[in-house]
């Protein structure tokens, strides 16, 4: 019988991820501003050049669908780019200006070069009374729209100085197509962990350029090391992206064992958990396992059908094991979907916190196995195996001893190292710790199968 791994941190020569106990925050962090001044949306070069950026990290394949194209229910749309965008007032003045923030522009607007007063304009502007100083951020994918997004302080402004403005948006909507980039980390097994981020937000640090640059470092960093799952990373634009990768792999889909959406991992919030549609997926647990802990405050949340990509992984058909990780979720920090969802609200603490969660859930996901008590009746002998201080009283040793009775116990062929972590309470690595150092003196049988919840 084959024993888990031991996955040590840093050792790209032993099986399973062991990342950890790295911290890329301040890498992270850099990739992050690199990609906030990018004007993206669902489609269009702001996509393609956020690619050409990740391509610097890992080996991206990229796939393109037509306009027109039929994806389940939906079709992809035309493509959107933009150049340039202001309202300027009668003396020539840009007064809003998409060269100085690119949430100026209602994402998706039509092109309109016209001059218009101020009554004529106001339908298509877009503001936050509630906030004035800020500027929100608004699209129209589907629909054939143009508008502004401005702070209320702006529009005050517009107002003080009335008469007729130049509106001007250089965009084009035409036939093009939807892109999204794919990266498979390749392990001992095709049964797949599935990350997921979604690539079609602009200028908004938290929601998303810190998803996208941690799943980029993240994947990155995998890349050399040997895992037991293969791991399958999607760059996609948000909803559509999803609903079209899906469409080209629904047979490939039933390799997904276990899987993350990643948003919003960069801000001080948090930690927040949505489960996957199952509830009680291996996914779910682990990652409950790893954020139920002394000092941590997290949100964990059911799974409800509105939010990022999890819904369509989630969605019936398919119903994946796929959680969503966020520091704070989405819609309830004020920041959200503004102007003030700058760099200066995440930072390389927050992500490298968030990098260490996902990973130690990783590892979880990769070390979990179940075992068989091969000397089942009664207790064994465990000081003369050496397994036993000569010396007791050591808190970590009270620990690691109360770890291997649990795992002895609870090593019946039915219960994985998982089951037996949150039974006893103990860390999983301790638990982990204690079912190697009794599996190498003979104690305990890997019964090949996987954790609890494995397909």
């Amino acid at each position: 019988m084959s024993k888990p791994s031991a996955m040590p941190k840093g050792n790209a020569a032993e099986p399973g991820p062991g990342l950890a106990g790295i911290d890329p925050g301040e890498e992270i962090y850099a990739l992050a501003s690199e990609f906030y001044p990018i004007c993206r949306s669902i489609t269009g070069d702001g996509v393609r050049t956020t690619l050409d950026i990740l391509e610097r990290h890992i080996p991206l394949e990229r796939h393109e669908l037509p306009t027109g194209t039929k994806v389940l229910d939906w079709e992809i749309p035309r493509e959107w780019n933009i150049a340039d965008a202001y309202i300027k007032d009668a003396e020539g003045n840009r007064l809003i200006d998409f060269r100085r923030s690119n949430l100026h522009v209602l994402n998706y607007s039509t092109p309109i070069h016209r001059r218009m007063d101020l009554e004529a304009l106001r339908p298509h502007i877009f503001t936050l009374p509630d906030q004035p100083e800020l500027i929100p951020y608004r699209t129209s994918y589907y629909a054939d729209a143009w508008g502004f997004c401005m702070s209320q302080s702006q529009l005050a402004m517009l107002e003080s100085i009335g008469g007729e403005f130049e509106v001007y948006i250089d965009s084009t909507l035409e036939d093009g197509a939807l892109t999204w980039g794919e990266y498979l980390h390749k392990g001992e097994s095709a049964d797949e962990i599935l990350l997921s981020t979604h690539i079609c937000h602009p200028s908004l640090a938290n929601d998303n350029c810190s998803g996208l640059a941690l799943q980029t470092i993240l994947a990155k960093l995998l890349s050399g090391r040997t895992t037991r799952y293969s791991y399958r990373f999607l760059f996609v634009p948000g909803t559509i992206g999803a609903i079209a990768w899906l469409s080209r792999n629904d047979a490939a889909v039933r390799r997904i064992k276990h899987g993350l959406v990643l948003s919003c991992v960069g801000d001080p919030g948090g930690p927040t958990y949505k489960k996957s549609r199952r509830g009680d997926a291996p996914v779910d647990r682990a990652m409950g396992h790893v954020l139920c802990r002394p000092g941590l405050k997290p949100t964990i949340i059911d799974f409800f059908p509105y939010g990022y990509d999890e819904r369509q992984y989630c969605s019936p058909g398919f119903d994946l094991p796929v959680g969503l990780f966020q520091r704070s979720q989405f819609g309830t920090f004020p920041e959200y979907h503004t102007s003030a969802d700058d760099l200066s609200f995440i930072s390389p603490a927050a992500l490298g916190d968030s990098f260490r969660w996902i990973a130690q859930a990783l590892d979880i996901l990769e070390r979990d196995r179940t075992f068989l008590n091969l000397n089942p009746k009664g207790e064994p002998q465990l000081g003369r195996r050496g397994l036993y201080a000569s010396v007791g009283g050591g808190k970590d040793a009270a620990r690691h001893n109360m770890a291997m009775l649990w795992v002895l116990n609870l090593s019946d062929g039915s219960h994985s190292l998982l089951d037996i972590a949150e039974r006893s309470k103990l860390p999983f690595d301790t638990v982990a710790a204690a079912a190697d150092a009794l599996h190498d003196h003979g104690l305990l049988a890997d019964t090949g199968a996987g954790g609890c919840g494995a397909e």
